[in-house]
């Protein structure tokens, strides 16, 4: 499983983010806490921001080595300043390439996507039947392999499909879609995913068997003032608050925090 991090507040570099709490993202590349499966997060890494001034399509930076062993991230991280982050290390699930059209986050347009969590065998099961609700505009846009980047797929179509739908809608359907595929065809399914447009945050906390996957969120913390950072395990003592299982957090532009049992 791996491990996710988003920030959305006032514009800040990414270095404090990254290399400054105690337990920080790369602190849980190799020294998780509360992981259900794997041991480390050394199967690559990725993040996305959005410029702070201007409003435009996200950026990315993505590397299938481990993020302790990218010397390019330090500098990036001085240099990169942002009000909206999203970050994931990733711990491949087993058969799944180590390459860079699996590395999250995954991009459409405006829409940065990344997902913790796993279809249980899922070539063997979901892999085909979400292909086959997929539009052909959005099938044509996988280009890996991952469950991560199906679900993101079925969630774009459910939203391009429904002009009228919010993210947070298309969000839920999609979990509610795989709940009945996974036990049509007696699988199991984890979706701790987060999305933004770059002016807000929708996660979710979810899975078809319990317990899911950890998943917590802080607001306004002394550290980061003005922010909400939502996060796999806290980064740091504070007040953080643990994500209620099947879940949908959305984080508006203003920061109000709103919770939405699937």
């Amino acid at each position: 499983m791996c491990r996710l991090l988003a920030y959305l507040g006032s514009p800040i570099s990414l270095a404090p983010l990254l290399w400054g709490p105690e337990h920080s993202l790369i602190v849980q590349s190799y020294q998780p806490q509360e992981m259900l499966s794997g041991v480390v997060n050394a199967d690559g890494f990725g993040l996305g921001w959005y410029h702070a001034q201007r409003d435009t399509e996200p950026f990315t930076y993505k590397n299938t080595l481990p993020i302790w062993n990218d010397i390019n991230l330090p500098n990036i991280s001085r240099y990169v300043e942002s009000g909206c982050v999203l970050g994931y290390v990733r711990s491949a699930t087993p058969g799944q390439g180590l390459d860079f059209s699996n590395c999250q986050p995954f991009k459409y347009e405006r829409l940065l996507f990344t997902h913790n969590g796993r279809i249980h065998k899922f070539q063997e099961t979901l892999y085909r039947p979400i292909r086959n609700l997929l539009s052909d505009e959005i099938y044509q846009l996988i280009g890996g392999t991952t469950d991560s980047e199906h679900i993101f797929a079925l969630l774009l179509n459910q939203w391009l499909a429904n002009p009228g739908k919010s993210l947070e809608q298309a969000l839920h359907t999609t979990l509610i879609t795989l709940t009945e595929l996974a036990q049509r065809y007696q699988t199991d399914v984890s979706a701790n995913a987060i999305i933004s447009d770059g002016h807000r945050l929708i996660a979710s906390r979810f899975s078809t068997k319990s317990p899911a996957p950890s998943l917590y969120w802080i607001a306004n913390d002394p550290t980061f003032p003005q922010s909400v950072i939502i996060a796999s395990e806290p980064l740091f003592a504070g007040n953080w608050t643990s994500c209620p299982e099947n879940s949908i957090i959305s984080v508006k532009e203003d920061r109000d925090i709103r919770i939405e049992q699937i």
